[in-house]
């Protein structure tokens, strides 16, 4: 292939790998809806939607992991992070693959902490430490170990290592905020609903014009 049509399809590779996580983490309530309401095929469409988003550069699941907590519940949630996690990084490694040298790579590495730089780059060791890195440590250890021919197997459970744990975290923790919401939202419901004569008369006084002498 021409190499300007290569960058080209890099680019677009890439481009199109970020918009698309772009856009489901910008509509994330669209996107939970759209799950909830193919309830049979939510398993497969939520695990293809983390794989998705957790492949692109510079991408953040954690909204995601939330998610899938509240919707499954935290057990079968954490599943689907699970599930969705391998996948992310079997797609995010066949991505950088093809596109990794339009992301810099050798910028990102001379910002790493002295810590990190201690362990040979494209090793385990490193690409778990890079990882624990917020904001862009994924799509580092991502990039490099495609750049670097790391076995897409250590490059897999490198991830799982990290990822799995924060992402099941997450998930128990949505599972428990929408359970507090939703029991919050029915005891203020039940209140005004015993109170509501209290309220009328309240409300009906303060709309009472104030006499003038």
């Amino acid at each position: 292939m021409n190499p300007v049509l290569r960058r080209c399809a890099a680019v677009a590779l890439l481009g199109s790998s970020f918009a698309l996580a772009l856009v489901v983490i910008r509509y994330q309530p669209v996107v939970e809806h759209f799950i909830r309401s193919y309830y049979p095929w939510a398993f497969p469409v939520a695990v293809a939607i983390f794989a998705l988003v957790g492949s692109a550069p510079f991408s953040v699941t954690d909204a995601l992991a939330v998610m899938n907590g509240a919707i499954f519940g935290p057990l079968v949630g954490s599943i689907v992070n699970a599930v969705g996690i391998v996948l992310a990084a079997l797609l995010g490694y066949w991505i950088n693959r093809h596109a990794s040298r339009l992301l810099d790579l050798d910028s990102y590495l001379t910002r790493l902490p002295r810590w990190a730089k201690r362990f040979p780059v494209g090793s385990p060791g490193f690409l778990i430490a890079v990882r624990v890195i917020p904001g862009f440590g994924g799509t580092v250890a991502t990039a490099t170990a495609a750049s670097f021919r790391v076995p897409v197997w250590v490059h897999v459970w490198t991830m799982a290592l990290v990822a799995i744990p924060v992402c099941t975290v997450l998930s128990i923790f949505g599972d428990q905020v929408t359970v507090i919401v939703h029991h919050y939202e029915v005891r203020a419901h039940a209140y005004i609903e015993r109170h509501r004569p209290h309220f009328h008369f309240r409300l009906h006084r303060r709309a009472l014009p104030v006499e003038t002498p």
